[in-house]
């Protein structure tokens, strides 16, 4: 599957999926006091961004010391992309990320990571830069924007939150989890047929 800077930027949007996350992240911030919450969102978006580009950069070197395959990583990121996809599409009872309890200012968890950087979005980043590594500046740049986006929607969710109101944004979140499955099993399939060409 040929990735463009664009269909690289609209998937890790679709993986980070900041306006399916906005009800988690206005219930991690309801004991932040209102003048720290904007400090807090550029910080978790900032560490989010750092750990991505930590995986984006040392994914060969990593790839390479557990002796993994490219065919591997595209098949285990397909199975991760498709478990995220039916969450969205079909989710259950209570948070994915350990439920409601929070207490004081939440700090890289659960915002940062796996709010933002969960494992789908690491294997992710760490597949597109294993592919094609000459076009490491595209990468950077689609995860760039990627964390700009997720950065207003975090900064305005309380706005955007009341203006679509709760079944809108579940609609959106289930309609990004939709494409988020043809693109899985696009990956899955991709990986298999890499795996079989090779044994053949």
């Amino acid at each position: 599957m040929d990735t463009s800077f664009l269909s690289a930027t609209i998937l890790l949007i679709l993986i980070t999926d900041p306006l399916g996350n906005i009800p988690l992240f206005i219930s991690a911030l309801k004991q932040v006091k209102p003048e720290r919450r904007r400090r807090v969102v550029f910080r978790e978006c900032f560490i989010a961004f750092a750990v991505l580009l930590t995986f984006m950069f040392f994914g060969k070197g990593f790839l390479e010391l557990m002796h993994l395959t490219d065919e591997s990583l595209r098949v285990a990121g397909g199975v991760i992309l498709f478990l995220i996809a039916i969450k969205m599409i079909f989710p259950g009872e209570g948070s994915m990320f350990g439920g409601d309890k929070m207490h004081g200012e939440p700090f890289i968890v659960p915002i940062a990571v796996p709010l933002i950087a969960g494992p789908s979005a690491m294997a992710t980043v760490l597949l597109m830069s294993t592919r094609e590594p000459e076009r490491m500046l595209e990468w950077i740049g689609a995860l760039t924007l990627t964390m700009l986006v997720t950065l207003l929607v975090f900064l305005f969710s309380g706005k955007i939150h009341r203006a679509l109101g709760e079944q809108a944004i579940t609609a959106l979140e289930r309609l990004m989890g939709l494409v988020l499955t043809a693109i899985s099993i696009e990956m899955l399939l991709g990986g298999v047929a890499a795996y079989i060409k090779k044994l053949a």
